[in-house]
C-alpha cells in the first residue's frame, strides 16, 4: 500500500522543513513538496514528522515471565510512545545465551507490531556461542546484579567476552564503569554502558571520552565509549521513593538533585549518547511484596516525557532525535533506520506538541498497567506511529500489523 503523510513539518538533517512524505513497498520514496496521489492520504497539519524512535533497551519479559509483558503488549507499548524498534535484553527465564534460546526468542518476537532486535547475554563458559550469534546488536555483560542470574566477575573471563562483538553493552556500576572502560581498550571494541545514573559514573565515562577525543583518529576510533541514560533517571531522584516506595525502584536506583542535574548537563554537552527505556515490567502485586523485585515500564512515557521538557525549554527536537533515533541507529549499526531519508525504512512517529494529557496506569498498553509517572499531566505526545509504511498507532488506536527483525550493517 502506498502512503502519503502531507501537511505537516517533517524534521530531515537538523531542521523543521514543510514537506510531504510518500511511503511505498515500505520504504520512504520520496521526500517532496509535491502533492503526490496515495492509496492512503495522512494529513499532518499541525503535527511534527520524526523518525521512529529506537528504543535500545528494554525487558519484555519473554520467555518465561508472560504474565508481566509479552512481545505483542510490550510492542503496543513501544507504539503507543513513539517507538518503531526495540532491543530486547538477555536476561528472561531462561537467558538468551546461547544459539537455540536465540532461535527462540526470534520465534516468539514474531508477533511484535515494532521493529526487533536482541542483545546476546554472557556467561562464564558461553564463549563458543557468542562466536556464533550472528544479528545480534551486541554482547551484553552484567557486571553488577540485576533481574536473573548473569553476573560475571571473573577477569579472564571478561578479557575474552570483550573481545567477542564490535559493541560490548555493559550493565556497570560505580568503579565497574572503569573497569569495563579499561577492558573495552585492551579489546579495541566499542563500550556501551547502560542506564548510567549517577554524575560520578558520568565522569567516568566523561573522562574516556575526552581522552578519546584527542586521538589522531578522533572519536570514530576503535574502543569508542557510549553512554545511556533512562527518563527515570532524568525526571526522578531519590526523593521519589518517599511517595512512590518500590514502584520507583530500579538498578541502578535513583540518584540525588546533583546527579539528575549532572546528567541532564551530560544531554546538552554531549556525555550521553541515547536515551533508553529500561523498560522492565512487573506486576503491581510482585512491586507490593516485602521482596519485591526492580525494574519500572517505561515505552509510553519516555517521548511525552522528553517533548514536555521540550515545551519547557529544558531540551530541543534535534537533540531529542539525535538521542532516541540517529545515535541508537549509528552506534547498534542497524540498517535503514534513525533518519527521515529516502530509501529508509518508513518508521515515523507523528508528534502533537500540543496535546495535553495525564498519564494514567488504566490507560497503559503494558501488560502491568502502570507507571511512576501516573498523575503526571504532560504536553506533546505522539499521535501516530507507522513502522514499516504501516500504521501500528493511530491516536489511541492499535493496529496489530507485524513487523520484523532488525538488520546490522557489518
Amino acid at each position: 500500500m502506498s502512503l502519503l503523510i502531507k501537511n505537516g513539518k517533517i524534521y530531515q538533517n537538523g531542521a523543521l522543513a514543510r514537506k510531504n512524505i510518500f511511503i511505498k513497498n515500505h520504504k520512504i520514496d520520496k521526500i517532496t513538496s509535491q502533492d503526490l496521489k496515495a492509496e492512503k492520504t495522512i494529513d499532518a497539519k499541525n503535527k511534527i514528522v520524526i523518525p521512529g524512535l529506537i528504543d535500545s533497551h528494554v525487558h519484555f519479559r519473554e520467555p518465561g515471565a508472560t504474565h508481566k509483558e509479552d512481545f505483542l503488549t510490550g510492542s503496543m507499548a513501544a507504539a503507543a510512545g513513539g517507538i518503531t524498534t526495540v532491543l530486547d535484553m538477555p536476561n528472561t527465564n531462561p537467558a538468551t545465551t546461547n544459539l537455540q534460546r536465540l532461535e527462540e526468542k526470534r520465534r516468539l518476537a514474531k508477533k511484535s507490531i515494532v521493529n526487533y532486535g536482541f542483545h546476546f547475554g554472557s556467561t562464564n563458559d558461553n564463549m563458543p556461542e557468542i562466536e556464533k550469534a550472528k544479528n545480534v546488536a551486541s554482547v551484553k555483560v552484567y557486571m553488577d546484579f540485576t533481574t536473573g542470574d548473569l553476573k560475571l566477575d571473573k577477569l579472564d573471563v571478561l578479557k575474552k567476552i570483550f573481545t567477542s562483538n564490535k559493541t560490548i553493552s555493559v550493565h556497570g556500576e560505580n568503579e565497574n564503569i572503569l573497569e569495563a572502560i579499561e577492558l573495552i581498550q585492551h579489546a579495541h571494541n566499542h563500550l556501551y554502558l547502560c542506564h548510567v545514573s549517577s554524575k560520578e559514573e558520568l565522569h567516568y565515562a566523561k573522562r574516556h571520552k575526552i581522552k578519546n577525543a584527542r586521538t589522531k583518529s578522533g572519536t570514530n576510533s576503535v574502543g569508542r565509549v557510549f553512554v545511556e541514560t533512562c527518563p527515570h533517571y532524568l525526571f526522578l531522584t531519590a526523593k521519589d521513593i518517599n511517595k512512590l516506595g518500590s514502584f520507583a525502584e530500579m538498578k541502578p536506583g535513583l540518584k540525588t538533585k546533583q546527579d539528575q542535574k549532572a546528567l541532564w548537563q551530560g544531554l546538552y554537552n554531549g556525555r550521553i549518547d541515547t536515551i533508553a527505556t529500561d523498560h522492565a515490567p512487573h506486576t503491581k502485586e510482585e512491586k507490593m511484596q516485602e521482596n519485591y523485585p526492580y525494574g519500572v515500564p517505561g515505552c509510553e512515557t519516555m517521548l511525552p516525557l522528553l517533548l514536555n521538557a521540550m515545551n519547557e525549554k529544558k531540551i530541543t527536537l534535534k537533540k531529542i532525535v539525535q538521542l532516541c533515533c540517529e545515535n541508537p541507529a549509528e552506534i547498534f549499526r542497524i540498517k535503514n533506520k534513525g533518519r527521515i531519508k529516502e530509501g529508509y525504512d518508513a518508521d515515523l512517529a507523528i508528534i502533537d506538541l500540543n496535546l495535553e494529557k495525564e498519564v494514567k496506569n488504566d490507560e497503559l498498553l503494558t501488560k502491568c498497567k502502570w507507571s511512576p509517572f501516573d498523575g503526571w499531566k504532560l504536553k506533546g505526545w505522539p499521535a501516530m506511529t507507522i513502522v514499516n509504511g504501516n500504521i501500528v498507532f493511530d491516536n489511541g488506536k492499535v493496529n496489530n500489523i507485524k513487523a520484523k527483525e532488525v538488520a546490522y550493517d557489518e
